[in-house]
């Protein structure tokens, strides 16, 4: 299985245990993640202004060389497959947009049109539809046995769901069956697909430190050991404020721990 993969700007720096736990596991898994020629930024926020045409071209580039290659494109980062879903989204539903688009792509020293056929997936959504849990449990050789695992779902991966289509919006359930599948015990809790406020971490400190401290005391009354998301403005924001009582780590590090490919640091 090979896929076009976007790391992101992220992972290349704050987010390295994010991203080279899931090359490790994919090797492992037999998965082939082709990093994707000479990428920038995605912009890391959707934006909303509809005549807002030049951040969004850079997902364009991207999606339309998988296209070429009759990939799907691959990300990791929630914020990253937010912004690229909701672009690949634009040029499917809004004619306006397309057609604005291409002609900007017309201009370039190797003109092209792209028309959305490019399908945008999540990492998590490859583990499980097109390896299996079932078969990434087979391939377990570190059972997590015995840990309490709480998922944190975010709100990027899930809204707005008409678009996203990652999973239910209000009761999500790849993420604890990724977690059965690795030999955890999957911990539900309220606040697990609540917003961190991670976007206004900087500005608002006391709404958002609020706002993941009410997030951890939920996990935490329920039980919860562990803590995992695929987030990088998640894992901030909620390392910096949850407190010493649950630690959170990517889930691709929990992937590669239980494959046993994972490195020490």
């Amino acid at each position: 299985m090979v896929y076009s993969y976007f790391p992101g700007c992220t992972l290349k720096t704050k987010a390295k245990e994010l991203d080279k736990n899931a090359r490790f596991s994919a090797e492992a898994l037999g998965i082939t993640l082709e990093e994707v020629d000479d990428w920038q930024c995605c912009g890391a926020i959707y934006p909303m202004g509809t005549d807002e045409i030049a951040t969004k071209l850079a997902c364009i580039r991207y999606l339309h060389a998988s296209e070429k290659k009759g990939r799907d494109l691959v990300t990791l980062c929630s914020a990253c497959h937010h912004v690229f879903k909701r672009v690949n989204n634009d040029v499917l539903t809004d004619k306006t947009f397309r057609d604005t688009v291409n002609n900007y792509l017309a201009q370039e020293e190797e003109p092209y049109r792209y028309t959305g056929g490019t399908k945008v997936l999540h990492y998590l959504e490859v583990l499980k539809n097109h390896v299996g849990f079932d078969t990434i449990a087979s391939k377990v050789k570190n059972p997590l046995t015995g840990r309490k695992i709480g998922a944190y779902y975010g709100c990027l991966l899930l809204r707005p769901s008409n678009v996203m289509q990652f999973d239910d919006p209000e009761n999500p359930t790849i993420f604890e069956d990724f977690i059965k599948a690795l030999g955890a015990e999957p911990v539900i809790y309220p606040l697990r697909n609540e917003c961190c406020g991670g976007y206004i971490s900087l500005k608002e400190k006391e709404m958002s430190q609020e706002m993941v401290q009410k997030i951890a005391e939920s996990a935490i009354s329920k039980g919860t050991h562990e803590l995992i998301t695929a987030c990088p403005l998640c894992m901030y924001n909620v390392n910096k404020f949850s407190g010493d009582d649950m630690s959170v780590v990517y889930f691709t590090e929990l992937l590669a721990e239980a494959l046993g490919v994972k490195q020490a640091q």
